[in-house]
């Protein structure tokens, strides 16, 4: 018995197949068509939107537009494999009608749009909720750092660049040196020329006045670092303790099906002071008058959680424990419990310590209140464990530390709603960073990374959508809603 054979290459048929048989009718390029084309390019202001009378015809931003959603479904972020995949892989080629643009006029596209790319986000968050795909009652936010197109070395703090130009001066101290003891010395013995070494001076010595530069801007700007490829990146660490120039991406996820609500790209490496500005924009999206917010330890700050509540919004967020000096688990200030009528504190080993004094700083007064009782610390056979302090172990309660306690038995009492937090957001960094590969950012400057990051959050939603409806149904939802919008 022989092997299943194809076509002979050279066959010519009388009656050829259609080019469109080969994409299957449940293909999500299919949906991808069907999606862009409905869109309004001029409204959500798109370049080339209009085509001008003059010169050579573009593009059309939708063609473009669908070979990028097509690529960031498909782990295909770059302009130059975009532009091979145009010429190779028959979806592409079915998607684009056999339009082949070359990777400059596709990398460009994107430089040019990155505003409307994020409002093509929004119109498909609009889209999902026309769909009664989000449930509008609990979402959780987190923010996840993704690498930004600036290599470490060339980011530069103060200390850096105080190091660098120390080292450059002691190379060009010692240069000076070697001159000096060449002129003296045999010409055969000498291991570099006096003009090689004058070379090399010089060198050093144009490298120093760069370094000089970087320190002038950042004495100007009031900024702690510089980096010189990606200006708006910064240097963050990541949850695997490593450090890397980077943006935070802060994103709200709806609980319902886990689809992408909102995001926004900032530059600060923690997440404290952003809890109720994305609870809020949630709010607004959704347009619901109170929602549920689950968020980790990093967005614990009392005056962000105090404006959630003033705007009807449930935050759930497990508290900050904070280590004592020698690291003893049992002595973490999560271990002193405070006896609200007589107003102390008592320690593990069952002592009371006493307020002692307010402390504050000049721009917002009263910070917290400083407990203590030294005299019970100085004869403690725990002192040890409990502090390196030789005076005794004091402890700072908050100023709000009445509200904070409401928030904490609030999260305690909801912890199964709250474990849901990973589930509903962890899923999505996975995907984009793991499964699509976009850990880095082809992109700089912190306006084209939103723009980028806005499609990838437009393919997952996608991607989502799809596995929820099916294609089948997402197709004659659109084709539905195209229809409408001619007749």
């Amino acid at each position: 018995m022989g092997y299943i054979k194809g076509e002979e290459r050279n066959q010519t048929f009388l009656f050829p197949e259609s080019f469109d048989e080969y994409i299957h009718e449940e293909n999500p390029v299919r949906i991808i068509d069907e999606y862009v084309e409905h869109l309004d390019m001029k409204e959500l202001k798109f370049q080339k939107a209009v085509c001008s009378n003059n010169g050579r015809p573009p593009y059309n931003p939708k063609d473009l537009l669908k070979l990028y959603l097509y690529g960031y479904l498909n782990r295909i972020r770059s302009s130059r494999r975009l532009e091979h995949e145009a010429s190779r892989n028959i979806e592409v080629i079915w998607l684009l009608k056999k339009l082949k643009p070359d990777f400059k006029t596709i990398a460009d596209f994107r430089r040019d749009n990155k505003k409307a790319l994020k409002a093509v986000f929004r119109q498909f968050v609009r889209l999902c909720d026309e769909w009664d795909l989000f449930g509008k009652e609990m979402v959780a936010i987190d923010g996840t750092k993704i690498r930004a197109c600036n290599s470490k070395r060339n980011n530069y703090s103060v200390k850096k660049l105080e190091r660098h130009i120390q080292y450059i001066d002691e190379k060009i101290d010692t240069y000076l040196k070697d001159l000096e003891a060449g002129d003296q010395a045999e010409v055969a013995d000498r291991k570099l020329s006096a003009e090689e070494v004058q070379k090399r001076i010089q060198e050093l010595r144009n490298r120093k006045r760069k370094y000089e530069y970087y320190q002038e801007q950042l004495h100007k700007t009031g900024e702690n670092e510089i980096s010189t490829t990606d200006p708006d990146a910064r240097l963050m660490c990541n949850n695997n303790n490593n450090v890397d120039v980077s943006y935070n991406i802060q994103t709200t996820v709806d609980a319902k099906n886990k689809l992408i609500a909102d995001f926004k790209v900032t530059t600060n490496p923690n997440d404290l002071g952003e809890l109720d500005n994305m609870a809020l924009r949630a709010k607004t999206v959704f347009g619901a008058e109170t929602l549920e917010v689950l968020a980790d330890k990093g967005y614990y700050k009392a005056e962000d959680l105090e404006k959630c509540v003033e705007k009807h919004i449930t935050p759930y967020v497990t508290k900050q424990v904070y280590s004592n000096g020698t690291g003893d688990r049992d002595f973490y200030t999560d271990r002193f419990r405070y006896d609200a009528e007589k107003k102390v504190y008592i320690c593990p080993a069952g002592k009371e310590l006493y307020f002692a004094r307010n402390r504050t700083s000049k721009d917002k007064g009263i910070l917290g209140y400083e407990y203590r009782n030294y005299d019970a610390c100085a004869s403690c056979q725990y002192k040890e464990r409990c502090t390196k302090s030789q005076k005794g172990r004091s402890i700072c309660r908050h100023v709000d530390q009445d509200f904070l306690d409401t928030i904490d038995l609030q999260t305690e009492i909801n912890k199964k709603k709250y474990q849901l937090r990973q589930m509903i957001i962890e899923h999505v960094f996975g995907t984009i960073k793991r499964g699509w590969g976009a850990y880095y950012f082809l992109t700089k400057r912190k306006l084209s990374v939103s723009g980028e990051i806005a499609l990838s959050f437009l393919a997952y939603n996608f991607r989502r959508a799809i596995t929820i409806l099916g294609p089948k149904e997402i197709l004659k939802r659109l084709r539905e809603k195209r229809e409408l919008a001619l007749g």
